[in-house]
């Protein structure tokens, strides 16, 4: 796969497939047979601050649950200190061991302190680079978005200040202008942008009354925010941009680094499709290349990106003016309306 060398925060890949934080990489054995499928790196599930939280809470209640009932029960129900991320950072370094690829550990935390405690102790377990998840669910009204940035940004700086590896950051696109935000990170030093973050969010089983957290993979077609923002943001900043979301095909992977993406992320379309769906995209990508005469992916990357590019509609408002300019167009594709 020399062809489909890239690099991706300095990281030398052998191709631009990285698999996305989630549970497929729990189980060592999986994670092998996602690499020998042929995936370029791998990011670790997200270790995230809330639920290392909550199951100390847990823990704490369940312990305690008899402890004051008489005085002979006393010392059956001690307290135990919760292990914190010590089972996360665990098997974060058991599969960094495991692979021959780089590992990539994922963040997310709720108080400030922590994001740079973490950050270092997820350091040294060995992984290549650290994600830092900045998913940010406002819950007052009165914080302003400058205060969520800003808040960020600190967070940013501090981490970088305190890890000597590469850092990127995975953004949500709520950002009323996700440019400037990438703008002020990359002046900060951060070498990696992954757009965008895939949020869940919860449902309401209408026959229960109740509200449950569905597994909320995306859907085909799901690539073309990530992809407009890749040809906005290539050759802007210094950091290489990651598409995430929505790519399910190698034609998906083509038309990403088209736009200026380094490399992409994928999750839904190995659930889906298993695992040999990897090894698939991977022949796609380098069929197309073949076909196009094309000996590396720097080759073609950044084509179809804003920079190199002469139609002025393109990256602004794209599918509206398209469609204000050719309704009859619209009308003979969908006739039945």
């Amino acid at each position: 796969m020399t062809k489909l060398k890239t690099t991706y925060m300095g990281l030398e890949l052998k191709n631009p497939l990285i698999l996305g934080a989630c549970n497929l990489t729990l189980d060592l054995d999986t994670a092998r047979k996602i690499e020998a499928a042929g995936i370029g790196a791998i990011v670790f599930k997200s270790l995230f601050e809330e639920q290392i939280n909550l199951e100390s809470l847990q823990m704490e209640d369940e312990m305690s649950e008899y402890a004051e009932r008489n005085a002979e029960m006393v010392s059956l129900f001690p307290n135990l200190e919760h292990a914190g991320p010590t089972e996360h950072l665990d098997k974060l370094a058991s599969l960094k061991k495991a692979l021959s690829i780089p590992v990539i550990g994922s963040l997310n935390c709720v108080n400030h302190s922590t994001w740079v405690e973490y950050a270092q102790q997820m350091e040294q377990t060995g992984i290549d680079a650290l994600e830092l998840n900045f998913y940010a669910n406002p819950k007052d009204k009165n914080q302003s978005a400058e205060d969520i940035e800003k808040e960020q940004l600190e967070i940013l700086k501090e981490v970088k200040a305190k890890v000597k590896i590469p850092v990127s950051v995975k953004l949500s696109f709520f950002y009323t202008n996700p440019l400037q935000i990438v703008n002020q990170m990359d002046k900060a030093g951060v070498e990696g942008f992954v757009l965008f973050n895939r949020l869940f969010q919860p449902d309401i089983d209408i026959d229960k009354k109740d509200l449950y957290s569905p597994f909320n993979l995306s859907q085909l077609g799901d690539y073309k925010l990530p992809l407009r923002y890749a040809g906005l943001l290539y050759k802007q900043v210094k950091g290489d941009i990651c598409a995430n979301t929505g790519v399910f095909t190698g034609e998906d992977v083509v038309r990403m680094l088209l736009a200026g993406a380094q490399a992409v992320q994928i999750v839904s379309t190995v659930y889906k499709n298993k695992i040999p769906q990897i090894t698939a995209m991977l022949g796609d990508l380098e069929k197309w290349m073949d076909k196009n005469k094309f000996a590396s992916i720097d080759d073609f990357r950044g084509k179809v990106a804003k920079v190199n590019t002469k139609d002025p509609f393109a990256y602004r408002r794209a599918q509206y003016v398209d469609l204000l300019m050719k309704p009859v167009d619209v009308m003979k594709k969908y006739p039945q309306v």
